[in-house]
């Protein structure tokens, strides 16, 4: 006669099994983190976490996995269409563009190649892609590098004026992925984020270390 405490060695065996087995459908999160300096005075302009396109950031993981030779991290992206300042100085931030897969700047201005395999990166050394990982841990972070050199973006203004007009007043960037059939192979929008403007002039240099952190909420069952 079976007692209320006790079970079948099948019905444990089960048991076992199900506390055993990998989780199949454990999720994953993804996050985002910018900060934008001065690399010669060490001034930090801008220190914040970043919104991600899902959809997109999805098709590029698969894309990547799959060795497709495309959706790998690329170009990041300089806009300045991410606030609305009115008179008084009061800043409006924009909703980051996180759904839809066509999605980009509000207002694209620049572009620079941070993939230090392609040919098409002319500072590989100082604008670059880098992993890290530590060994039984659940995530890897990516870190992009990106520098703005004294002479960059070509049209630039000589001083910052403390005008918060231009081109190259910067209140949005975010990273882009590889597409080989684009035009400058420039994919799809895999982040974007908004902040309080900052002028690149030729007076300065502008540095932006942009980390993508990739975790497992989950391992094993049990």
């Amino acid at each position: 006669m079976q007692t209320k405490d006790s079970k079948p060695k099948e019905t444990k065996d089960q048991d076992k099994d199900m506390k055993t087995q990998p989780n199949e459908t454990g999720p994953f999160h993804i996050e985002g983190h910018i900060k934008i300096f001065d690399p010669e005075s060490g001034h930090v302009y801008i220190n914040k976490r970043n919104a991600i396109h899902y959809e997109n950031m999805s098709l590029a993981l698969a894309q990547s996995l799959a060795n497709s030779g495309q959706g790998t991290i690329y170009q990041m992206a300089f806009g300045n269409g991410g606030t609305i300042v009115d008179p008084t100085g009061i800043i409006t931030y924009l909703t980051p563009n996180s759904v839809g897969t066509n999605s980009t700047l509000y207002n694209q201005t620049y572009k620079k190649v941070v993939d230090d395999r392609s040919v098409s990166n002319t500072d590989p050394t100082r604008n670059k892609i880098e992993w890290e990982h530590l060994t039984g841990t659940t995530y890897t972070d990516i870190k992009v590098s990106c520098l703005l050199d004294y002479g960059e973006p070509s049209g630039q203004e000589a001083f910052d004026n403390g005008d918060n007009s231009g081109d190259y007043v910067f209140d949005e960037l975010g990273l882009k992925g590889f597409d080989p059939t684009a035009t400058d192979n420039e994919g799809k929008l895999l982040t974007h984020v908004m902040f309080h403007p900052v002028q690149k002039s030729l007076n300065r240099l502008i540095q932006i270390d942009y980390t993508v952190r990739i975790q497992s909420l989950s391992g094993f069952n049990g």
